[in-house]
């Protein structure tokens, strides 16, 4: 059916035909239908892989202890620094970090140690220290890289890899008496050194007889017998023939093991009767409430085994198990060098720009990084070990992140998570919730906990590609 209407006044008039509604609209049908709807959802869920393919030990009495054998040799730490406009002093405390000043207690020593390094600027090209000179300094990178260049079997020049921030060299001197330098060390991109001379040292440890037996013991620690990776030598004998006295053997361990503690993730769902009571068709309210707080918490949970500063895999990667990018960008030769540091690796996590970046170098090189398929999911992988994104690694303000390449399982001398299933109220593994009660308001309360932590059995567990660009080149 068709209504005229009256024709519009004035120049170029028309007359408007406005057709009648034959049918019920949507708008008005909606009011008795019943709409599907989705489960609430959230960005926050990523994958975890981490999580996944972390073994998880069982510690009932909410400790885990990590034995090893005795180790003469210790890590090397990284020193810090602050810096005043253009000035760059060194952090005292920090300078604990260096092998031969593990363990001093001394601030006013270290501090006057800090007082005595003098700054040096460099600039790309310029070489801090010549291979075969007397080594007369001590040298801390504050800032930049530089790379080691040695001289191989046949006189060929051959790369030892770089030094970057907080890095040291020529504390060795300490127990050599001195010493050459076995490498060259020239400056790959601009940066800061602090240099202290061999005679300031030597004037230190003349006034200071707790510094004197700091570095004896350390020397006296480094003559023991111990095997390459610094852990008391185990004497045996083999091809000998005929008779002969055989050595003695013990294995000794550490005196003060490390003990991980479980941490925990916790918050208070508060959920008000009256939406708990009517308004649970088709969902119950409780449930999906409940439910997306524990993937937040399993968000959480991740975050804090990469990079909680006690724990954490990225606080806990032992110094000489970190490397720096070649060229800034991850390259195969980076990942390849990574790799070759350890026994065995079962996997590697990144970044996903920083995957992306490593996707670019090899389609640069004219290379293919390989798939696996994990868990019915393909994945990228290299040297046939799958590569896992993992954003909980974090990007700097300055584009750079890092890769890690890890060995899991007790059985493998790997990392493993630490939890404990079977707590009250579990929901999920090492995850409970318990209810709280009821206040005056007529809401209810729900504890939420997830208990966890993570260990590395021995330093080669795991290894660190830092300093990695993610940037573009040329962007």
């Amino acid at each position: 059916m068709t209504v005229e209407t009256e024709p519009t006044p004035g120049p170029g008039s028309a007359t408007v035909q406005v057709r009648a509604q034959l049918s019920l609209s949507t708008t008005a049908a909606r009011n008795l239908a019943t709409t599907t709807k989705s489960k609430p959802q959230m960005q926050e869920i990523t994958s975890r892989w981490l999580l996944k393919m972390l073994p998880w030990v069982q510690v009932s009495a909410g400790t885990y202890r990590v034995n090893r054998r005795l180790s003469y040799a210790p890590g090397r730490g990284r020193v810090s620094f602050t810096k005043t406009g253009s000035s760059v002093t060194v952090i005292a405390p920090s300078l604990a970090e260096v092998p031969a000043l593990r363990g001093f207690e001394d601030q006013d020593v270290l501090a006057e140690m800090a007082r005595r390094f003098v700054q040096r600027d460099f600039a790309p090209g310029d070489v801090l220290v010549q291979e075969g000179e007397p080594i007369q300094e001590v040298f801390l990178i504050a800032h930049g890289k530089v790379d080691r260049i040695g001289t191989g079997k046949y006189g060929e020049k051959t790369e030892l890899g770089p030094l970057a921030d907080g890095d040291h060299l020529g504390d060795e001197a300490v127990t050599d008496g001195g010493g050459t330098w076995p490498y060259t060390v020239k400056a790959a991109t601009p940066g800061v050194a602090m240099a202290l001379a061999w005679p300031v040292l030597q004037e230190l440890i003349e006034r200071s007889p707790a510094l004197r037996e700091q570095l004896l013991g350390f020397a006296a620690d480094a003559a023991q017998a111990q095997n390459e990776h610094g852990e008391a030598r185990i004497d045996l004998a083999a091809g000998e023939q005929g008779e002969y006295q055989l050595p003695d053997a013990f294995v000794d361990y550490e005196l003060r093991p490390r003990e991980y503690e479980l941490s925990v993730a916790q918050t208070v769902l508060k959920v008000h009767t009256r939406v708990a009571d009517l308004y649970n068709k088709p969902m119950n309210q409780t449930e999906e409430q409940l439910r997306l707080t524990i993937e937040a918490l399993r968000e959480r949970q991740e975050h804090e085994i990469i990079n909680n500063p006690e724990f954490g895999l990225l606080s806990n990667a032992d110094f000489d198990q970190r490397i720096q990018t070649r060229t800034g960008a991850p390259t195969p030769d980076d990942l390849d060098e990574l790799l070759s540091m350890r026994r065995d690796t079962d996997y590697l996590f990144a970044h996903p720009r920083a995957i992306a970046a490593f996707q670019r170098e090899c389609n640069r090189a004219g290379v293919y990084p390989e798939t696996a398929v994990i868990l019915g999911k393909q994945r990228p992988a290299w040297r046939g070990i799958p590569i896992f994104s993992c954003n909980k690694i974090q990007v700097s303000p300055q584009g750079t992140t890092s890769f890690i390449a890890m060995r899991v399982g007790e059985d493998n001398q790997g990392v493993v998570g630490l939890t404990q299933v079977g707590i009250p109220d579990e929901v999920e593994p090492g995850l409970n919730v318990r209810f709280m009660g009821i206040d005056e308001k007529a809401i209810a309360s729900y504890l939420v906990s997830t208990y966890y932590s993570a260990a590395v059995l021995v330093p080669d567990a795991i290894g660190v590609l830092e300093n990695v660009e993610i940037a573009i080149a040329g962007s």
